[in-house]
C-alpha cells in the first residue's frame, strides 16, 4: 500500500509556460537530443518488462486520443540505470524511475534543464514497483500534462528564434493579436473577420485560422463552437473541387475542455475536418476565447492535411503556434 506521507515537489520551471523573450539562465547547457515526442524511460529491465512497465506503456505510448489512425502518444525508449550514461542524460524528455527497498518514501519531483536544455525530467521514486504503480497512476495527467508542455515550449521557443514577424503584425492589425509563426508560414487569404496562415508543402499542410464572430448568451458549447466553425469555414475556406469546403466530420465527434494558459480563458475544441463533396480530412484543434471588449468571441484553430504521414508530430508542431497567442498591447 502506498505510503500516505507521499511527496510531491512541483519545481513550476517545469510546468508552467516559458514567455516569449526570457533569457536562457543556463546557456551553458548543452542542446538537447532525441526526436521530438521522444521519451526516455529509466527502469530496471524486470521491472519495464513486468507491472509497471505496462503501467508506464499504457500512460504515454497509448493510442493517440486526437487522431483518426493508430499513433502511440509518446515514443518510449527503455535504458536500464546501469546504461544511463551521459548520452542518453542529453534527451529531451527523461522519466527517472528510482524503486527500490533504499528509497523510504514515495514521491515525484518534476525537473528542469538538468543534463541539457530545454530539457524535462520526471522522477519518480518509490519503495516497491507496485507503489510506484499506484503512483503513476494516481498522477499520470500531471505526468503527462509536463511532457506536453515541454514539447510545446520547445516550439515556441523555436517559433520565436525564427519567426516570421511581418506575420505577427499583418494579423494583429486585424484582431488586436495574433499568434507567432515561424519561418515558411506566409499569409493566404485575409478579410476583416478571417485569416488563413498556411505552411504547405508537396504532402503536409499545416495551417492556421484566425477567425471571429459577435459573442451570445452561453457561447461555449460544443454546438454553437461546431456551427459557428461549419459556417465560417463553409465561406472561407474552398475545397479542390466546385461546390466542396471544409467542414466538421460527423464520423468522428469532437470534444472540448475548458483551460487556462497564461491568464487567458479559452475552450479548446478537437475533432476531424473533412471536406463537403471530396475525400480530404484530417484532425484540427481550435482555441475559443472572448475579444478583450468581450463583445466578440475569437478563435485560433490549426489543421494538419498529411494523408501519406504520420500526423502526431505536425499537430503538435502547429498546435503548440496557438499557445504563443500574445496580444498587441
Amino acid at each position: 500500500m502506498m505510503k500516505r506521507h507521499s511527496l510531491l515537489l512541483l519545481l513550476l520551471a517545469a510546468v508552467l509556460p516559458a514567455l516569449p523573450g526570457c533569457k536562457d539562465t543556463k546557456a551553458s547547457l548543452p542542446s538537447v537530443s532525441g526526436k521530438a515526442g521522444e521519451i526516455i524511460v529509466v527502469m530496471e529491465k524486470p521491472d519495464w518488462e513486468d507491472a509497471l512497465g505496462n503501467d508506464v506503456r499504457d500512460l504515454l505510448a497509448c493510442d493517440c486520443p486526437w487522431l483518426a489512425q493508430q499513433e502511440p502518444l509518446y515514443s518510449l525508449i527503455n535504458i536500464t540505470p546501469s546504461n544511463f550514461v551521459n548520452l542518453f542524460k542529453v534527451h529531451r524528455n527523461i522519466i527517472l524511475f528510482q524503486v527500490g527497498p533504499q528509497e523510504d518514501s514515495t514521491g515525484i519531483i518534476y525537473k528542469h534543464d538538468v543534463w541539457a536544455a530545454p530539457q524535462c525530467v520526471i522522477q519518480l521514486s518509490a519503495p516497491t514497483p507496485a507503489e510506484a504503480s499506484a503512483l503513476l497512476k494516481e498522477k499520470g495527467p500531471m505526468i503527462v500534462n509536463s511532457i506536453e508542455q515541454a514539447e510545446r515550449d520547445r516550439v515556441i521557443r523555436n517559433t520565436l528564434r525564427y519567426e516570421e514577424h511581418a506575420l505577427y503584425h499583418q494579423v494583429a492589425e486585424i484582431f488586436g493579436g495574433s499568434p507567432h509563426f515561424p519561418s515558411g508560414y506566409r499569409l493566404r487569404k485575409a478579410t476583416d473577420d478571417f485569416v488563413w496562415i498556411a505552411d504547405d508543402k508537396q504532402y503536409v499542410y499545416q495551417d492556421v485560422f484566425v477567425y471571429r464572430y459577435p459573442a451570445e448568451a452561453d457561447p461555449f458549447t460544443l454546438e454553437r463552437i461546431i456551427a459557428h466553425r461549419n459556417e465560417i469555414l463553409k465561406d472561407n475556406v474552398p475545397g479542390m473541387i466546385d461546390g466542396s469546403y471544409m467542414t466538421t466530420s460527423e464520423f468522428f465527434p469532437p470534444s472540448m475542455e475548458y483551460l487556462k494558459y497564461r491568464n487567458r480563458d479559452l475552450v479548446q475544441t478537437r475533432g476531424m475536418w473533412d471536406v463537403q463533396n471530396d475525400y480530404m480530412g484530417g484532425p484540427f484543434v481550435s482555441h475559443s476565447f472572448y475579444s478583450p471588449d468581450g463583445q466578440e468571441i475569437f478563435v485560433a484553430e490549426a489543421f494538419v492535411y498529411a494523408p501519406k504521414y504520420d500526423k502526431r508530430q505536425y499537430l503538435r508542431q502547429v498546435e503548440s503556434i496557438l499557445y504563443s497567442w500574445e496580444w498587441q498591447n
